[in-house]
């Protein structure tokens, strides 16, 4: 028998559906935690919020309850389910789900112990924290924009990626978990953790926002090396109308780059400003003589920092990435067999087959209800009242 899973023993109350809350538990799930999904009960001609079959993993791995909290029955049968948990995730809000009454206050109450997560966009205090947002705008508010390159109409280009939920808010929000946990471990007392999205993305711009402090600088695009200031950071068109990303930062790198392409000329004038236009010029002249896929083949293996700027199709069928086992099988009882991605980050639990998914219907409310010592003539009667399902 294998060893457990790193989070084997922890149970996660999750109020989310989608946003940075599901991004965190789906990370939380990947490590062996017991993630329960919490959602209203379907009423007639209401739209329930559900996330896509095949977005955050299909659900892989979790439990899902739908409990009635605005019934008094329904929020007291939630706390017997917090009774037995380690951590609870909500995204209401601020001050919503206190009014509800499942409030890290009503929580602690039954559970000293609970680990208690509000994701937010603004956080819970502040004078942005009533304001309504997704993922751009906290992209927007935190310099993320700014910093990034520009459409042809001078405006801050749209990202490819949810960044703010995914990085901002969803891996903040799992650090955030652990750390209060192995805190826990030593105190015995639980923690009240104000995730905001929109402060996650002023920490990913660290090194921007510390280099204005230090220096006055506004930096932008095109401001710094890393911005595009340089012709040796930068991405350019091959000769099948593909991308080509190069990256040759340090010295070496670069000069293996400019013998490989004929360009020893600028070798030492790697950072002059007087002159980037021009070394930009040769390397798209270069890069213009061949496709992307024999650049990669003739410069990726000879230290010169390149790689093919890819498709989510090409990043699809990648060998490396299957060579990492990075994708994986799910088997939907209604959509079938299909690909996804695996529980990919380091230590993960990978399963070795098809993950067998669930319908978006199928609840462990019963059961998980049962488990918390809920008579059983006590559950026939909430599902009779629909208080849950």
């Amino acid at each position: 028998m294998g060893s457990p899973a790193a989070l084997d023993a922890v149970t996660v109350l999750d109020f989310s559906t989608v946003g940075p809350a599901a991004r965190c538990t789906r990370i939380l799930a990947d490590y062996g935690a017991t993630v329960i999904k919490v959602g209203a009960p379907a009423r007639a001609g209401s739209v329930q919020i559900d996330a896509p079959f095949h977005a955050y993993g299909g659900g892989r791995g979790m439990k899902r309850v739908r409990i009635d909290l605005k019934a008094a029955a329904g929020r007291a049968a939630l706390l017997r389910l917090a009774a037995g948990a380690d951590v609870a995730i909500e995204s209401f809000r601020p001050g919503v789900a206190a009014r509800l009454g499942v409030g890290f206050e009503d929580f602690r109450q039954v559970n000293q112990r609970i680990v208690y997560c509000s994701t937010s966009g603004y956080g819970q205090a502040g004078e942005r924290a009533r304001w309504a947002g997704h993922d751009l705008d906290y992209l927007a508010v935190g310099g993320f924009l700014h910093r990034s390159g520009r459409r042809a109409d001078g405006g801050p280009a749209l990202p490819g990626a949810t960044i703010a939920d995914a990085a901002a808010g969803g891996m903040q929000a799992a650090i955030a978990i652990l750390a209060a946990l192995l805190q826990r471990s030593a105190t015995g007392q639980g923690a009240h953790l104000d995730v905001s999205v929109a402060d996650g993305v002023v920490s990913l711009l660290a090194l921007s926002i510390d280099q204005h402090f230090a220096t006055g600088e506004d930096t932008g695009p095109g401001s710094d090396l890393l911005s595009g200031r340089y012709a040796c950071y930068d991405v350019y068109p091959t000769g099948d109308d593909k991308w080509l990303a190069v990256a040759a930062i340090e010295p070496v790198f670069w000069a293996n780059l400019c013998r490989a392409l004929g360009l020893e000329r600028w070798i030492e004038r790697q950072l002059d400003d007087g002159v980037q236009e021009s070394i930009r010029a040769d390397l798209r002249a270069a890069f213009a003589a061949r496709g992307r896929d024999e650049w990669v083949a003739r410069l990726a293996p000879a230290d010169t920092c390149v790689a093919p700027v890819q498709s989510i199709a090409e990043v699809a069928s990648d060998p490396h990435f299957a060579q990492r086992g990075a994708f994986g099988w799910a088997e939907h009882p209604e959509r079938g067999r299909y690909r996804q991605v695996a529980a990919l980050l380091a230590g993960a639990l990978r399963d070795a087959g098809p993950v067998a998914l669930r319908d978006a219907s199928v609840t462990d409310t019963f059961e998980l209800l049962r488990a918390a010592g809920l008579a059983a003539d006590e559950i026939e009667r909430l599902q009779s009242e629909g208080v849950i399902a």
